[in-house]
């Protein structure tokens, strides 16, 4: 007998979305990222289907707390358009931190989600704040350890 094999193909019906909380507190700002974006895309479940949201809810805290390495924090620079002539504005990693401690957060994720409704989609299920209290206890989210984030330094042998 022969035995048939379908390629699985997500429904909403069959994808459930779960919260998750994540504490930025001293970890690096790109491989936190990284591993929220890969999250949200729902890359990490096995009904992970391209064209559906399986993703899952990320709600960061300590945001204003996130480290870059060498000297990213003078020497990156934001910019913004306000969409008329001459109406570019840019700012440091530092200066942005003083203004809005989460936006550079929000800015990495956006940059490894697909562009279009899809990525929209997934960028609004990330909830970020800079203190250490949100607004989501009802959602009961699961504590969430992201390791890579920080930066082992390897013991020398000499």
């Amino acid at each position: 007998m022969r035995t048939s094999f379908k390629t699985f193909s997500a429904r909403p019906a069959t994808i459930t979305q779960k919260w998750y909380l994540v504490d930025a507190d001293g970890k690096t700002l790109g491989r936190l990222a990284s591993e929220i974006a890969f999250r949200l895309r729902g890359k990490h479940k096995a009904i992970y289907t391209p064209h559906m949201d399986t993703g899952d809810y990320i709600v960061v805290i300590n945001a204003d707390k996130v480290r870059v390495t060498g000297r990213k924090a003078t020497d990156k620079i934001y910019y913004r358009h306000s969409g008329y002539p001459g109406g570019i504005k840019s700012e440091t990693f530092q200066q942005l931190m003083v203004k809005k401690p989460g936006r550079a957060l929000e800015i990495a994720v956006k940059g490894m989600l697909p562009r279009g409704p899809l990525g929209r989609a997934m960028l609004r299920k990330l909830r970020v704040f800079a203190g250490t209290t949100h607004n989501h206890v009802a959602q009961k989210p699961e504590p969430l350890d992201i390791g890579g984030a920080v930066r082992h330094r390897s013991a020398s042998l000499s």
